[in-house]
């Protein structure tokens, strides 16, 4: 039997967490960058955040 304790893990590009496989990546696993849809749709928001704020600090 397999247990879900020994399925691959991945760190998410965006938030840094770590995630594991799900089945609906199963063909595309190779591919998976992030850990859910909201990381995926937030990328582009966060990244100009870390431009505009100096040293990660928020005004």
């Amino acid at each position: 039997m397999k247990r879900k304790q020994h399925l691959p893990e991945k760190i998410c590009a965006d938030c840094k967490r770590p995630f594991k496989w799900r089945r609906k990546w199963k063909q595309c696993w190779d591919q998976v960058r992030y850990c859910s849809s909201r990381c995926r749709r937030d990328k582009r928001t966060r990244a100009i955040q870390k431009i505009t704020e100096p040293d990660g600090v928020a005004p």
